[in-house]
């Protein structure tokens, strides 16, 4: 076994772990195990990808003739994408197919938390109520992030490989930390977790916010006081062995649900609402597309294609005259340049939509030969998804190719109005913007010009009026009145002016009016305030915009840990 490079044991065992050029050991571990009936496990054969083929043929030779007591059994990390489905097809139609899942919800992952650890560990340090009731919140806390992901942008903005290393490392910080100082060191303990072994995954500033939030929401030292709950209806329990923790969890845990997790019920809907909507278009993108097909539903996929396609040359406004609106600006004002950059934005993108739906068009009637360019454009008005063209020209969104559409005219009729006399109209639609923070750092520019302030120095300040766009009738004198926000994970309270819970089956409730003005930076008052992120879609993570301060009668942290965000567009 030795000379062979594989391990071999008393029960007939050979175990190779794949990857760096152990091929040939695999090859020499099958031959010998299929003549003596020894069974061969081949680990991670999603590394050696090359080599499949050659495995696959090899096992088809060894299934005649082979030990009737010989067994082959090969694992493999999950695909991340169809595209990297590698095993050939022989291989899985002669095999059985075990799949190891991770634990779904927050019992599950809680039970598995603890199974790190034995009724040693809750033993070995010297602080052992201390040390119990940190290891516990710390169970609780990696069950918390590591399920969090399921939520979607909502619950991290990007997902990350926590793992139970994270956990184990962390406990034995913690085990350290303890044995060298009669004190628990709260501080030291919630920067090592939240900043380096879990930190270290994050790549987001909001994700790593809310990772610190949850730390110092569940390792304090309330929690040696018996006053700490983890989460509503959960309080962290007291000192117990280690079979009475799982007893504690099976018995005490409230029901799978947003809550255990600081969300709003809200989240839940919204997540279970985008799984069904990719289920049901994976389910479209199935269906045949002949010419046969789907008469009596609008004719064919040509003949639906074709129609819309001359309904949005049709609709798609003229291009802005550049040349005209230039010579229109009387002076070059910050919010000119903004309008006349938001002008070129939509003629880029206006221009590429009218030549490729035309060049289509042409395609269809035969009058072109069909490129694999156009057949992907057909394919995306057929299915109602945004063109790769478009997209790249195009401001970010999650929604279909009408509402998108929809949205693109309306942006343009906005846009239109501004540049009729490029005086500031009395409200703006922030979320018709290509680029939305142009328009907040004009904000700043125009004050400071105004009052002659240094522009690094300045902050914006969001006051949240009462009024709906209607109500307005001009700009204010300086900053601007903007419309066109919604909150996710909370909702706005017009008349008590701060933010509260969300109502159910409210997802993304709209904004008053906001007035938005710019500050100096030692004027600003964060007392009482949530630091909101702004971003331009649910999306989030890459979409972010900017920062609004907003006034809550709550702690801070109960919307860090219900995700709550502005958005531009939902």
């Amino acid at each position: 076994g030795r000379k062979l490079g594989y391990t071999f044991n008393h029960r007939n065992l050979h175990n190779v772990s794949l990857g760096q050029g152990q091929e040939v050991v695999a090859e020499q571990a099958l031959d010998v195990a299929a003549k003596e009936g020894h069974w061969v496990i081949l680990q991670n054969i999603h590394l050696v990808a090359k080599w499949l083929s050659s495995l696959e043929k090899r096992l088809e030779q060894l299934s005649q003739g082979s030990h009737r007591d010989f067994r082959v059994f090969l694992s493999a990390e999950p695909a991340p994408c169809p595209e990297s489905h590698i095993i050939p097809q022989g291989i899985l139609q002669n095999s059985i197919k075990i799949t190891s899942e991770a634990p779904t919800g927050i019992h599950a992952n809680l039970h598995k938390a603890l199974d790190n650890f034995s009724q040693d560990t809750l033993e070995m340090c010297s602080q052992e109520k201390e040390f119990r009731s940190i290891l516990f919140a710390l169970c609780y806390f990696h069950a918390v992030v590591a399920e969090r992901r399921k939520f979607g942008p909502q619950g991290w903005n990007r997902p990350y490989p926590f793992s139970t290393g994270d956990l184990t490392i962390s406990v034995n910080v913690l085990y350290n930390y303890l044995q060298a100082s009669s004190k628990v060191p709260y501080d030291d303990l919630r920067y090592l977790v939240g900043e380096i072994m879990y930190g270290g995954h994050i790549t987001d500033d909001w994700d790593r916010r809310l990772c610190r939030t949850y730390l110092e929401e569940f390792i304090k030292p309330e929690m040696l006081e018996g006053e700490l709950c983890l989460a509503p209806g959960f309080p962290l329990p007291g000192n117990m062995d280690y079979n009475g923790y799982h007893q504690y969890i099976d018995d005490a845990l409230p029901p799978e649900s947003p809550y255990l997790y600081g969300l709003h019920p809200n989240a839940e809907i919204g997540f279970l609402t985008q799984r069904s909507e990719r289920l049901l278009r994976t389910v479209l993108e199935l269906q045949p597309r002949d010419s046969s097909t789907g008469q009596g539903a609008g004719g064919t996929q040509e003949e639906m294609v074709q129609t819309l396609l001359e309904e949005m040359l049709e609709k798609l406004p003229d291009e802005f005259n550049m040349a005209e609106l230039l010579a229109r600006v009387e002076e070059r004002t910050p919010y000119a340049v903004v309008a006349l950059q938001e002008c070129e934005r939509m003629n880029a993108l206006t221009a590429e939509m009218r030549r490729s739906l035309a060049e289509l068009e042409l395609g269809l009637k035969g009058e072109l030969t069909m490129t694999s360019e156009m057949e992907t454009l057909q394919n995306s008005l057929f299915f109602g998804t945004m063109p790769e063209s478009w997209v790249r020209r195009s401001y970010p969104s999650m929604a279909s190719l009408g509402s998108w559409f929809a949205d693109l005219l309306a942006r343009s009729s906005e846009l239109e109005a501004w540049t009729r006399d490029f005086s500031l109209p009395s409200t703006l639609w922030l979320g018709g913007f290509f680029n939305p923070q142009a328009l907040l750092t004009a904000i700043m520019q125009s004050t400071a010009r105004k009052n002659r302030w240094p522009l690094d120095r300045m902050a914006l300040q969001c006051d949240v009026t009462k009024k709906s766009r209607e109500d307005f009738a001009s700009a204010p004198r300086e900053g601007a009145y903007v419309h066109g926000l919604f909150m996710e994970g909370a909702r706005w309270d017009a008349q008590a002016g701060t933010i509260t819970e969300a109502r159910l089956k409210e997802l993304t409730p709209a904004m008053p009016v906001v007035f938005i003005r710019a500050i100096p930076d030692d004027k600003q008052d964060t007392r009482g305030l949530y630091p909101c992120p702004l971003y331009k879609t649910r999306q989030r993570g890459p979409t972010y915009v900017w920062t609004f301060n907003l006034k809550t009668k709550e702690n801070p942290s109960k919307w860090v840990l219900a995700g709550v965000a502005l958005l531009l567009q939902v």
